[in-house]
Formats: C-alpha cells, sequence, structure tokens
C-alpha cells in the first residue's frame, strides 16, 4: 500500500513538474508566472489569465502567450511585433522605452483595459503599472492587429509597430475573445 501512495506522490511530483516546464520550454519563464500571480494576488485583476510576452524570443516566434494561471498552461500563443525604435541596428538585441516619440516598445505591467475602434480597428487601451510604461496611454499603446503579422513562427522578423504590441487578424480575435469574457481586467506583462 505504500509503494502505490509513493509511486502516486512521484507521478503528481513529475505532472506538476513538467507543466510549469511546459511554459519554460515555450517561453514563459515560471518566475515570472509566479510574479504575476503574487502581484495579482486580492487584488482587482482577473486571477485565471494573464497574458505574457517574451521580447527575448524574436520576433518572428511564437512570443505573446495567453496563460490559464489555475490549471499552468499556454491557451494561446502567438506572434506579436515590436517597436521600430527597440531595433539596435547589425544586433538581435532590442532596446526599451517610455518616452513619447521614441517608436519603442515599452516593459512591464499593464492592465488591458476596454476597446475602441480606430484606425487599425478594434484595439485595447493599455494602462502601464510600472515606471518603465506608465507613459503607455499618453503614448497611445495599444494592443490591436494588422495584417502583415503573420499567424505562424519562421525565420523572418515581423513587421514593426511604433511601440505597441501588435498580433496578426486571427490571433487578435482569438485574443479579443479571452480579453471580452473577462469581467475584470487583464494583466499584459511584456518581458525582457
Amino acid at each position: 500500500m505504500m509503494k502505490h501512495f509513493l509511486f502516486l506522490f512521484i507521478l503528481l511530483v513529475s505532472c506538476s513538474k513538467a507543466e510549469s516546464q511546459q511554459a519554460e520550454v515555450l517561453g514563459i519563464p515560471q518566475s515570472r508566472i509566479s510574479e504575476i500571480k503574487n502581484f495579482i494576488k486580492d487584488k482587482g485583476y482577473n486571477q485565471d489569465l494573464a497574458i505574457f510576452i517574451n521580447f527575448k524570443i524574436p520576433s518572428g516566434k511564437y512570443r505573446y502567450f495567453i496563460y490559464d494561471l489555475k490549471n499552468n498552461k499556454i491557451v494561446q500563443k502567438a506572434i506579436v511585433a515590436h517597436g521600430s525604435g527597440s531595433v539596435i541596428s547589425g544586433s538581435n538585441a532590442l532596446k526599451f522605452s517610455n518616452i513619447e516619440g521614441s517608436y519603442q516598445s515599452s516593459l512591464g505591467k499593464y492592465a488591458v483595459g476596454g476597446s475602441y475602434v480606430g484606425q487599425f480597428g478594434k484595439a485595447y487601451r493599455l494602462k502601464g503599472l510600472d515606471p518603465t510604461n506608465d507613459n503607455a496611454m499618453q503614448r497611445a499603446i495599444v494592443l490591436h492587429s494588422f495584417s502583415s503579422v503573420p499567424d505562424v513562427e519562421s525565420e523572418r522578423a515581423t513587421s514593426l509597430s511604433l511601440g505597441c504590441p501588435m498580433l496578426s487578424v486571427n490571433a487578435f480575435k482569438e485574443t479579443a475573445k479571452y480579453i471580452d469574457k473577462s469581467e475584470l481586467p487583464i494583466i499584459l506583462y511584456a518581458f525582457y
């Protein structure tokens, strides 16, 4: 009987490690997930979902993830553009800024706000919650789609934005389903 309990315990531990390692393998370090879980705890944010953007991953690859915080799994992954000003000529590294007119992406936590219809169609306002992105509203940094962002990964870099995280039209539609269903703001966390 004790052998069965021991086996079951080892199986459960290895499964939970595999789930957390799956997220890490797919581009979200476990430390970032834990950070967001602690940040939203007992606050007026969606406790079930968070959006992560890992700008360390090349732009032609999946680096945008909607993560199910309760079940520890990725429910959507997509390609996301970064700002044209974030490009460092002759380098794969990126730079980031919170300054209006920089055309750079900003790092940090955002609360995904209400939607509106603008020049790119439906978009979601992003309220910067950190000193590294607290000018997001003033800079009109929003989550939106753009037709030249592909759905499928490739070795080629995707198109560039003026600082906004841009998704493909299809990825944006899928994301919108999650955001529109949520009664509380979802946290988007961009990191490097």
